[in-house]
C-alpha cells in the first residue's frame, strides 16, 4: 500500500473534480454549521483535507478573508486553485499530512469532512487531535464530518473509521463541547448514496 500522500496525490492526478464519491456541486451542510458557528469576516478558517472541494469557494463569496485549506495532495490544492482563479491568492494553501502538520497559527474555525474517518489507527487520531488542540482558539468551533455507523466501511480502496458525535466526543476529549450534530444521505456524482454525520463542537474556556 502506498503512502497517504502517494495515493491522494494519483488519486488527483488520474480523476477529475466529479469523478470522485465525495464530490458537491454545493457543501450546503459545512456552509451551515461554519455560519452557525458566527465567526466574524476576518475569523481564521482552515478546511482540513479539502482538496479540490467547493468550500473555499463559497467561504470566499461569503466574504471571509482569512481562510486556509490543508491537504495531502498539492494536485488537489492546484485543482481548487486553478477553479477560484485568481481569488485564489487570498487563501492559504498547505500541503501537509494533518497528522504531522506543525499549525503555525490559531484558528477560529477548524473544519473537516475529509480526513478523519481515514485515520483508521488510534496514534494517528491521537496525532490529528493533538495538532487540533494546537490551532484552535478557546472559543473556537471544531466541525467533523465522517462516515455515519451505517456508512461505507471504504473509500477510494482504503478503509475508513466510522463515527458518531459520542466517538467524536470521545476522541476530541473533555475540552470540547459537542453543540449539534447532523445526518446526511450523500448523493455520489453516479446516483449511489453514502451515510454522513457532522458534528460541530466548541472549545471550551
Amino acid at each position: 500500500m502506498p503512502d497517504r500522500t502517494t495515493h491522494w496525490q494519483n488519486v488527483y492526478a488520474t480523476k477529475g473534480e466529479a469523478e470522485v464519491s465525495w464530490f458537491q456541486d454545493s457543501p450546503t451542510i459545512s456552509l451551515d454549521m461554519i455560519r452557525a458557528a458566527n465567526p466574524d469576516r476576518g475569523a481564521a478558517i482552515i478546511d482540513i483535507g479539502g482538496g479540490a472541494s467547493r468550500l473555499a469557494d463559497a467561504l470566499l463569496q461569503d466574504g471571509y478573508r482569512d481562510l486556509a485549506v490543508l491537504d495531502l495532495s498539492a494536485n488537489a490544492l492546484d485543482a481548487a486553485k486553478k477553479r477560484i482563479g485568481v481569488a485564489a491568492s487570498k487563501v492559504d494553501w498547505i500541503v501537509a499530512d494533518a497528522t504531522t502538520w506543525r499549525p503555525a497559527k490559531a484558528y477560529d474555525v477548524w473544519h473537516d469532512r475529509a480526513a478523519f474517518h481515514f485515520l483508521t489507527d488510534s496514534g494517528d487520531r491521537a496525532a490529528y487531535v493533538a495538532r487540533l488542540r494546537s490551532a484552535i482558539v478557546p472559543g473556537g468551533h471544531v466541525v467533523i464530518a465522517t462516515f455515519a455507523l451505517d456508512g461505507p466501511e471504504r473509500c477510494s480502496g482504503l478503509p475508513v473509521q466510522r463515527h458518531d458525535s459520542a466517538s467524536l466526543a470521545a476522541e476530541l476529549g473533555t475540552d470540547f463541547e459537542l453543540v449539534e450534530t447532523r445526518s446526511e444521505t450523500h448523493h455520489t456524482p453516479w446516483d449511489s448514496t453514502q451515510a454522513f454525520q457532522f458534528s460541530r463542537f466548541k472549545r471550551r474556556g
